[in-house]
């Protein structure tokens, strides 16, 4: 690459980075429904016209946000699960859920951005999907090793939910047991649920020491998975209801 080409390269990218960053100064004042690339150019003092040759709508540069906004949560995630990699099951998958809660305090417009209310007009495409995945597939491997080493407790499914987690199954986890995967889907979702009610205030004169609550909820979500084995005092667990499985 010659210096010229060089430099350009690096003018863009710094000026990619002031656009994404003006765009999230916008969010956090006026909300996503609300971006405009006229207003953000108008900040940087760019004539529209120079920043449509970077995002060419306001739905790319959604994506954009979005995309980032993923893999900065997946990376808080994954970089807390490392830490905590030897630990057992129920201690990885708790440290997982606090992360998440962690990033989410720390970057609440992001969070609106990502689990908040939908943009009206604007349709995530495929491209976010990847990012988005991060935590969940992280939570299943956590799980899927337990599977392959000390076991999970199968919980409970009703008969006319098998042919609906017969699916789930298929499409996420085919190495792990029905069951498993629809309890994972569904601890999933609460455990955004549960962020969600925190950061946007439903939790106001209800939940005072929300840290303590959340991480006692996390585990039994880990539990309801059925991270049960073996017992450990330190999580508040309790045994599951269900069979056992295993390799």
């Amino acid at each position: 690459m010659s210096t010229a080409r060089g430099a350009r390269a690096r003018a863009r990218i710094e000026v990619t980075a002031a656009i994404k960053d003006e765009a999230r100064r916008q969010l956090a004042k006026e909300g996503a429904a609300k971006l405009s690339l006229r207003a953000v150019a108008r900040e940087l003092g760019m004539v529209s016209s120079a920043l449509y040759r970077y995002f060419p709508s306001r739905d790319d540069l959604l994506t954009a946000l979005i995309i980032d906004a993923y893999d900065s949560l997946g990376e808080s995630a994954e970089a807390a699960h490392e830490k905590a990699a030897d630990a057992g099951p129920i201690r990885r998958w708790a440290t997982v859920c606090e992360a998440v809660r962690g990033w989410a305090l720390a970057h609440p417009h992001e969070y609106a951005l990502i689990y908040g209310s939908p943009v009206p007009g604007y349709a995530a495409p495929d491209s976010t999907v990847r990012a988005a995945s991060r935590v969940g597939l992280l939570l299943i491997d956590i799980v899927r090793d337990a599977h392959r080493g000390v076991g999970v407790a199968l919980p409970r499914l009703p008969a006319e939910l098998k042919p609906e987690a017969r699916r789930l199954g298929q499409d996420l986890a085919p190495d792990l047991p029905p069951e498993v995967v629809t309890a994972l889907v569904a601890a999933w979702a609460q455990m955004f649920g549960l962020i969600g009610f925190e950061l946007f205030g439903q939790f106001n004169r209800v939940v005072e020491d929300r840290e303590a609550f959340f991480r006692h909820a996390a585990a039994q979500l880990g539990h309801g998975v059925g991270l049960v084995f073996p017992q450990d005092a330190g999580t508040g667990g309790t045994g599951g209801s269900g069979s056992r499985s295993g390799p």
